[in-house]
């Protein structure tokens, strides 16, 4: 019993691991033509579906087709919109794994796949550079969210021998709602529809179940598959939350449509001539109600996709508050708004920044200011998207410019807070002193001016011929010349962009 709890918790823990480094490597990864190919394929909510059921046919695993598709809006790959479709068309093709499981008695072990797979992405990111070892990283996400799930199949495996005639509840209406629940339960805990699917179809060939009660069980198998992507979405952004719950909203009204149905479906597929046994019958349901949840929400994609919107909320973000909706209306007060959000956010990181190149180098606002500074930036640039700015007014449109501007050195600024090996090798660097107090004391009255960059450049060339001096009398070491120019590179670049935000804040006032 340990042993299944600690390996289903490590399956936990590699599945969500997979996720988050699938997602980031997809954002670093997608360039224009992978975008372009997306919009393409799901360019029609129709196309949406067919794109998903082809996918999901292909690799047969709905969960795995939900978990990327969720990935990709994260990454911001797909539009939320673009997403449903796809939603849509992961729930017909994961009923080709009754067929298969019918026809050719196959299945297809992901995780198994997974493992060799992880091999070629460990060298993938071992020996190649820029987009061969992020391609690795993308693959070694894929393979870690399917070992991950094998984990956790592993470790609830016992769980098949509950799904037994005398443990389910009988054949009646009050009997089959909770076997929905129970099967809903079971694919959520062990993360495979197949496998169920695959043993109902042998009870129910072996007469240990009713043709009700297995399509009641089926019903539920379909909800279930939707916990992975609940799961992948914790912490996520919020295209990536909105994504999952539109995929479990959807899949409780397919099954709400199909329970009614049970009744009145059975003899008319006993009556069809691919129908006449119960476990093709079985199937042939399975692939009708998910085909039917589809066509009746394909119509209303864009009042569903809304539904959802109003239902999960944006998460406050406490240095982009004043960016109300409402202002959009008028775009000189949108514009305001933006501007007040872009100062703020810029006073809090020069002090930062500040505080962190000053003698007592203290980090810990500037990995505050990290975390909060590229949330707000993310709602501004949502915000300065959605201004429309009339032709005749170019003064807006210079201001709007220049906040896009901003948002830019914003981003550029924020990745170098990261860097804190640079920062630490600044405030060793006795020669750069003088530098690095004049940046600090121009950040913290958020006088930043062009000048200064030069200043800081003609200074810094002088530092790096001595540097390279030193190095060529054998003072100082080959990897140290490169940290100390790096540092300098790093003053030079935060100088730079710092003063070219305060220079675009003019201008967008």
């Amino acid at each position: 019993m340990v042993n299944d709890i600690v390996t289903g918790l490590g399956g936990v823990g590699l599945f969500l691991l997979g996720m988050e480094i699938m997602t980031d490597a997809l954002r670093q990864v997608a360039g224009r033509e992978l975008r372009q190919a997306l919009v393409r394929l799901t360019a029609s909510p129709l196309r949406g579906v067919a794109t998903g059921a082809a996918a999901t046919a292909v690799i047969q695993s709905s969960t795995a087709v939900s978990l990327i598709t969720i990935g990709a809006v994260g990454a911001g790959i797909l539009s939320f919109g673009a997403s449903l479709g796809v939603l849509y068309g992961a729930n017909i093709g994961t009923t080709m794994t009754g067929w298969i499981v019918m026809v050719l008695g196959l299945k297809l072990k992901l995780g198994t796949l997974a493992l060799p797979l992880l091999f070629v992405a460990a060298m993938l990111i071992l020996l190649g550079r820029e987009r061969v070892a992020r391609a690795g990283r993308g693959l070694a996400g894929f393979c870690l969210l399917f070992i991950g799930l094998d984990m956790m199949q592993a470790a609830t495996g016992g769980l098949g021998a509950w799904l037994s005639p005398e443990v389910l509840p009988g054949d009646g209406w009050g009997g089959r709602f909770l076997l929905v629940l129970i099967g809903a339960g079971i694919v959520a805990l062990i993360q495979s529809s197949s496998t169920a699917l695959a043993l109902v179809l042998v009870l129910l060939g072996a007469g240990a179940l009713g043709f009700a009660q297995a399509a009641a069980l089926v019903i539920g198998f379909n909800m279930g598959t939707t916990a992975t992507g609940l799961l992948a979405s914790l912490g996520g952004g919020r295209a990536m939350r909105m994504t999952a719950l539109a995929n479990l909203l959807f899949n409780i009204a397919t099954a709400a449509l199909a329970f009614p149905l049970l009744d009145l479906v059975t003899p008319l597929l006993h009556g069809a001539w691919l129908g006449a046994d119960d476990q093709t019958a079985l199937v042939l349901f399975h692939t009708g109600f998910n085909l039917i949840g589809a066509a009746v929400f394909l119509p209303l994609t864009q009042h569903f996709a809304a539904l959802v919107e109003r239902l999960v909320p944006e998460r406050p973000v406490p240095l982009a508050e004043g960016l109300d909706r409402r202002l959009l209306a008028d775009e000189g007060a949108a514009l305001d708004a933006a501007q007040a959000v872009a100062d703020r956010l810029r006073r809090k990181l020069f002090a930062a920044l500040a505080g962190a190149l000053g003698p007592e180098g203290d980090l810990r606002a500037l990995s505050s200011i990290t975390v909060q500074g590229r949330e707000a930036v993310a709602a501004l640039g949502t915000f300065l998207s959605q201004v429309r700015i009339a032709r005749d007014r170019a003064d807006d449109a210079a201001r709007h410019a220049a906040l896009l501007h901003q948002i830019d050195h914003f981003q550029r600024l924020l990745g170098r807070c990261g860097q804190r090996d640079r920062l630490a090798t600044l405030r060793q660097e006795t020669r750069l002193a003088r530098e690095v107090a004049v940046v600090a004391a121009a950040l913290r009255q958020d006088r930043m001016r062009e000048r200064l960059v030069d200043l800081i450049e003609r200074r810094g060339r002088r530092y790096r011929r001595g540097v390279l001096l030193q190095e060529h009398v054998g003072l100082v070491a080959v990897a140290e010349v490169f940290e100390r120019t790096d540092a300098l590179r790093w003053l030079v670049r935060v100088t730079h962009h710092a003063a070219r935000l305060s220079r675009h804040a003019r201008e967008g006032r």
